[in-house]
């Protein structure tokens, strides 16, 4: 796999480039982007690591398949802007999967959601130990439930393992605090290796907006790993605290 370095020359003139054609889309579209501008640019950064990597502006929410180019072309990876999206994300839901093409409805909805979440979800206590063991048996989290959760373990309630399945760039712009480990998708298999030990304990994965980490979880169940947990809709909804490198 081609290391990709995020302060090159080559790098920043791709992501240049990607940033011209997603505004092109938006025009051309009447699409809008999404109010969370971290989601943009993650997306945005993986648009062009794969351009520069496959050739391609593959989805960078979907594992690329395939090892050569007429693989990956019949393997029918996702291609930005994705004809799932076209056809059926955005008009049902009013969003792309990996978040950066939104409608302008959906946008200024997802606005005032923020706000009534800021004032909703502001707790008035933590986890008892019993709601976090409870709590961590879900399949699939929210960001406000990792964030308790990860408080959780760091009074000793419950413990599980934090692992982000991104690129190891997009860790180095943003993770969240208490990431234990960097296991990305495309080197999935090799390094989920060093955690054959941990196949009957609490794991926790996550991504950008869920799809890579939710493919991670499913593969890591054929492999005998018992209590795998997923952040539901990646680190853009994460309302813990996040660091970068």
């Amino acid at each position: 796999m081609q290391a990709i370095d995020m302060k090159s020359e080559e790098f920043q003139t791709e992501l240049q480039k990607t940033e011209k054609f997603v505004n092109k889309v938006y025009k051309s579209r009447g699409w809008v982007p999404n109010p969370n501008e971290d989601v943009n640019e993650g997306v945005r950064m993986g648009l062009a690591r794969n351009k520069l990597i496959y050739g391609k502006r593959y989805c960078p929410c979907f594992m690329v398949e395939g090892e050569t180019k007429e693989e990956q072309k019949a393997a029918d990876n996702r291609i930005c802007p994705c004809k799932p999206a076209i056809e059926k994300e955005i008009p049902e839901d009013g969003m792309c999967h990996c978040g950066i093409f939104c409608t302008p409805e959906f946008a200024e909805a997802q606005k005032k959601s923020e706000k009534i979440e800021e004032v909703v979800h502001t707790h008035s206590r933590g986890l008892t130990q019993d709601e976090a063991e409870i709590l961590l048996m879900k399949d699939q989290l929210d960001g406000e439930e990792l964030a308790s959760l990860i408080e959780a373990r760091n009074l000793k309630m419950v413990n599980f393992t934090l692992i982000d399945v991104r690129e190891k760039m997009e860790y180095d712009q943003a993770h969240i605090v208490g990431t234990d480990a960097l296991v990305p998708t495309s080197n999935f298999y090799a390094g989920i290796e060093a955690f054959k030990d941990k196949q009957d304990e609490e794991i926790i994965l996550y991504c950008l907006s869920g799809s890579r980490s939710y493919q991670v979880q499913q593969a890591m169940a054929t492999l005998g790993f018992k209590k795998v947990r997923n952040l539901a809709h990646g680190i853009g909804s994460f309302r813990g605290e996040v660091q970068s490198v």
